[in-house]
């Protein structure tokens, strides 16, 4: 493809007030379905079709004003983009109610009027990392064709791998192999609202406990923030966390959870279905983060984050070893028309790896063009260590 066919804006996100770094702030050029995601440093990279003329790109984050920002302005060296916090402003006839739990199944009977009725094809930029200590054993990273199927239906969402690269540090990497299982299907999994039941259990709102948190603005628009945890002891645990529930639509807008990890070996038997003899797997931190982005009325899946650590104790032996797994997935680019499932044998399956599925890919120019989630420093560091690896 021709360079000129597409203009790069790249830069920071930063607190106009404090100067601190923006992450995970969403991305878009309005009016399109197009953007990318800012990471941990608050670094984004947008790539914008030149034949869309468009003249803006949006940022958005959670009690920030939703900024507009001129392409022509951005272009070229990398910038520094500031936002300003959004002051909460209720309105006189606005009410907190006292009922928790009412907004959430609120939320919940709303998602036929809130989220999309027909199938998307969505793209997606999917990474995934594995680091032992501070050394990064595995960077995995792929564009992804996703089919979304429609919410409240009983069809099951599918991925398909585009494109793909990936790393591996054999030589760093100890007796203990460490693989992630499921890959972007754990992302659509995560999905809380399509999959109340798979997820955190939402599909039963008696499993846990609602309180009020204060409220915050996400994309101009009031949110209540409401606290949930544990109310039962299950066989499996479950998660305590934050939903974001828009004041006027009763949508859910964001999640923020964890594991309940107090029962040590039940929490373990949620990441692990075999493991060698000998092995305590103690998951130590999980933390998980799923966002939507309203468009044309309706809400779409628009970011999901996992960052889990685990111990891993050889008894008997004087062999431990704490491990960092993060997996994150970005939707950039989404279609209503024509969408087609995919073939079974293209599907990427669940009980799939997908640092062994990925396959490596030197064409500068298919990544080039394409919106990808911004490496941080340290990934980005790891990366050219492995690069011998990726090329071989």
């Amino acid at each position: 493809p021709a360079q000129n066919a597409y203009i790069t804006v790249s830069g920071q996100l930063k607190d106009a007030k404090t100067g601190e770094k923006i992450s995970y702030a969403t991305i878009t050029v309005p009016n399109t379905s197009i953007g990318t995601v800012s990471n941990s440093d608050g670094e984004f990279t947008l790539k914008v079709n030149s034949s869309l003329n468009a003249e803006y790109f949006e940022v958005s984050h959670l009690s920030y004003a939703t900024t507009k920002f001129k392409i022509s302005e951005a272009v070229g060296k990398e910038k520094t983009f500031y936002l300003e916090l959004e002051p909460i402003k209720l309105n006189e006839i606005s009410v907190v109610p006292g009922d928790a739990r009412g907004i959430v199944e609120m939320a919940l009977r709303n998602i036929r009027k809130n989220y999309s009725q027909t199938p998307n094809m969505m793209t997606g930029f999917y990474r995934e990392s594995i680091r032992q200590r501070r050394t990064y054993l595995s960077i995995s990273e792929a564009v992804v064709d996703i089919y979304k199927a429609p919410y409240l239906s009983l069809q099951d969402d599918q991925v398909k791998i585009y494109k793909g690269r990936k790393g591996t540090n054999v030589k760093k990497a100890d007796t203990l192999m460490v693989q992630l299982q499921g890959g972007p299907n754990v992302s659509m999994l995560l999905d809380i609202v399509k999959n109340t039941d798979l997820s955190i259990a939402l599909d039963n709102l008696d499993n846990y406990q609602f309180e009020f948190g204060s409220m915050v603005n996400i994309d101009d628009k009031l949110n209540y923030v409401i606290n949930f945890s544990p109310n039962i002891i299950r066989e499996d645990p479950l998660y305590f966390g934050k939903l974001y529930i828009s004041q006027d639509s009763k949508s859910i807008t964001r999640a923020e959870f964890s594991l309940d990890l107090s029962d040590e070996n039940k929490a373990s038997l949620v990441f692990v279905k075999k493991k060698p003899m000998g092995l305590l797997f103690l998951p130590t931190s999980t933390s998980y983060m799923v966002t939507y982005k309203e468009q044309n009325g309706k809400y779409y899946l628009n970011y999901v984050r996992v960052d889990l650590k685990f111990r891993c104790d050889w008894k008997r032996r004087l062999f431990k070893n704490n491990y960092t797994v993060i997996s994150e997935i970005a939707i950039t680019d989404r279609r209503e028309d024509n969408i087609v499932k995919f073939a079974n044998q293209e599907i990427f399956k669940t009980n799939m790896v997908f640092a062994q599925k990925v396959q490596d890919l030197t064409d500068v120019d298919f990544w080039g063009e394409n919106n990808i989630i911004e490496p941080e420093s340290s990934i980005e560091s790891a990366i050219k260590k492995l690069s011998k690896s990726m090329k071989k």
